[in-house]
């Protein structure tokens, strides 16, 4: 991998947009609500994964079908609406089983499948070419709004103009440890 020369910046951070919006002050509880509350209402996201043959990464858009929440554990890909998002890190695990399928099938599949005359690859349900992708989620960063689109857009204006970060987000992150958190505490609640 090739090295980047200028990163020097001193004894200033390089990236300070992330110091700017990092939201620290929040509690673990908050966090995941608020990441529930955005994820649920989004339809769809980007998946990421890396290609085994190059170690390329891939990324495809993915419609969200549904969420699993069991004991407070939630299922998602990463999303990308406008300057909010949400990047899950985690292991995937494809069901084949038809109930789970058929739990979060929609019939506009069959317009990406296609039907192909076999009477098995039929785009239905019972097409064995779809799966449900699960991912047990290990760490989550993200960035959500209360922001106006004016008060945005004044935020940024004034870094143009100022040379000033924008504060435009609340950026959060759930960290692994976090994440085993929840689960636990999840699980005493369940």
């Amino acid at each position: 991998m090739a090295s980047f020369s200028n990163t020097d910046t001193g004894d200033k951070p390089s990236g300070p947009y992330y110091n700017k919006n990092i939201d620290t002050d929040v509690t673990l509880k908050e966090k995941v609500e608020a990441l529930a509350k955005f994820v649920s209402s989004r339809k769809f996201g980007m998946m990421t994964t890396r290609d085994p043959s190059s170690g390329k990464l891939v990324s495809r858009c993915m419609a969200v079908a549904g969420t699993v929440s069991k004991q407070k554990e939630h299922h998602y890909p990463t999303i990308f609406p406008i300057r909010q998002w949400a990047s899950f890190a985690g292991e995937v695990s494809i069901l084949t089983d038809r109930d789970a399928v058929k739990k979060y099938y929609s019939p506009t599949l069959k317009a990406w499948l296609g039907d192909l005359g076999d009477g098995i690859h039929d785009g239905s349900e019972n097409d064995p070419r779809i799966g449900v992708l699960k991912v047990k989620t290990s760490s989550v960063t993200y960035a959500i709004t209360d922001k106006t689109l004016v008060g945005r857009a004044a935020e940024i204006a004034k870094g143009t103009i100022t040379g000033e970060v924008a504060g435009v987000n609340k950026l959060r992150e759930i960290s692994e440890d976090e994440v085993r958190q929840w689960r636990a505490t999840a699980s005493k609640e369940a």
